[in-house]
């Protein structure tokens, strides 16, 4: 076998092997800037800060609230994705089930409802690695369904617009705080009426360095005319798997209006997640 014979097809494989390396660091060079945020588990975002295309998430909420008249249970399944970079979209189903208290008329406690559908998006439109910071604007609107007991009549009782803006930052390698700020505005079709409200949620975690594994609080605030309430939410977030995480949330009602404590689990998928 001559020379040229043994060379050539060294120096082609040589070839293709450096031109698919470059390639690939081409394309990481080219996927979009993202900062590590710790999401907050009662208040969730739509996507994470700076969503990447192709990102997808399942969610599995349940919860407890204790409240003075009867005991609420709470249920949530949600798909969230990214379409392309720095958009992430979401769907809810959220659910209640009501438990009559002893002593409470049947009367007093509301029906069983699968409470609306929700709709979302949320576009990052600020991604700073060298600051840490990451903001982003959303829109939630939730079409209000009527109760199982009266299902249908109508099917849709009314519309609540939720605009809202993110700003969350990372200090140094381990905590994290976010904001998440907006107006919720409820319009009941039958009556026309507009309720608006504006809620306030901070929240502040320290996460475990080389896991996603955080604990933190939730400060959940609502503005009503003249009214303010606040829940404080403790809570912790454990991986599971590489693409399962938990988190765990108890609800601290600051005023006792209408509520006692409640708790909250969150079952977190992401299929198709790579470290």
């Amino acid at each position: 076998m001559k020379f040229k014979e043994l060379v050539l097809p060294f120096i082609l494989a040589t070839t293709l092997h450096t031109y698919a390396q470059s390639t690939n660091r081409s394309a990481e060079k080219e996927a979009p800037v993202k900062v590590l945020h710790a999401e907050p588990l009662y208040i969730d975002l739509i996507r994470d800060l700076g969503a990447r295309k192709g990102e997808k998430e399942w969610n599995l909420g349940l919860g407890l609230a204790d409240n003075l008249d009867f005991d609420s249970y709470e249920a949530l399944i949600e798909y969230e994705w990214a379409p392309i970079d720095r958009l992430g979209l979401e769907v809810e189903l959220p659910f209640t089930f009501y438990s009559r208290l002893k002593g409470t008329d049947s009367a007093d406690v509301p029906s069983n409802q699968l409470n609306s559908i929700k709709v979302a998006a949320q576009w990052s439109f600020f991604v700073n690695e060298a600051t840490a910071t990451s903001m982003a604007l959303g829109f939630i609107n939730e079409f209000e369904l009527s109760s199982f007991q009266n299902f249908g009549k109508p099917l849709v009782m009314g519309n609540v617009y939720n605009p809202f803006l993110v700003v969350a930052k990372r200090w140094g390698t381990n905590f994290h705080s976010l904001v998440y700020t907006g107006p919720m505005i409820a319009q009941h079709f039958e009556t026309n009426d507009v309720h608006v409200t504006y809620d306030i949620n901070t929240s502040f975690h320290y996460m475990i360095t080389g896991t996603r594994n955080f604990i933190g609080v939730e400060f959940n605030k609502t503005l009503d005319k003249k009214d303010f309430d606040m829940t404080i939410r403790p809570q912790m977030r454990v991986g599971i798997a590489d693409n399962f995480m938990v988190g765990i949330v108890a609800g601290i009602p600051v005023s006792r209006e209408n509520q006692r404590f409640s708790s909250f689990l969150r079952l977190i998928w992401e299929p198709g997640h790579q470290k």
